[in-house]
């Protein structure tokens, strides 16, 4: 068996009950065979970057997982299917979202995953509850650069 590795994934959803969305996807990755879910940021909103629709509810989970990156991303992709997730074009409006962020150290590029995702560092709905669980890996330059997103923690 494969040595764990922490991966670190994004969750969004904007579309039907997003809170809700997220509190099962959270159930969900802990169920995953060979994951354990450790902890996840606080919930977050936030407006539509590069998007449109409702505000979205985000967040981040640390996983302990077994899995291959490819096999963590074929799980993600099974759990927004059963959220009913589609993706009539980029950046749709989403019932949810599952973005691979970071693989341990790897960096993966291949046709369907690139890992760190690499967009992380340019959206405050993944910067802020990333850094919330990583603070050492980014650096006041990292916030500053999305300080003009609207991005809010919610309560509870």
């Amino acid at each position: 068996m494969r040595a764990p590795v922490l991966a670190y994934i994004g969750l969004g959803a904007n579309l039907g009950a997003p809170v809700a969305a997220l509190q099962n996807a959270l159930a969900a990755l802990a169920a995953l065979p060979q994951c354990t879910l450790l902890r996840h940021s606080a919930l977050y909103g936030s407006t539509p970057v590069d998007s449109s629709g409702p505000d979205y509810v985000n967040a981040v989970a640390e996983l302990s997982t077994t899995l291959t990156a490819p096999a963590l991303l074929q799980a993600l992709q099974q759990l927004e299917q059963g959220a009913g997730r589609e993706r009539p074009y980029r950046n749709a409006p989403r019932t949810l979202d599952l973005d691979l962020l970071l693989f341990g150290g790897a960096t993966i590029h291949s046709p369907t995953l690139t890992v760190p995702h690499p967009r992380m560092r340019e959206r405050a709905f993944v910067l802020l509850p990333l850094a919330e669980l990583l603070p050492a890996h980014f650096n006041a330059a990292d916030l500053a650069a999305v300080q003009g997103q609207s991005i809010w923690r919610m309560a509870g």
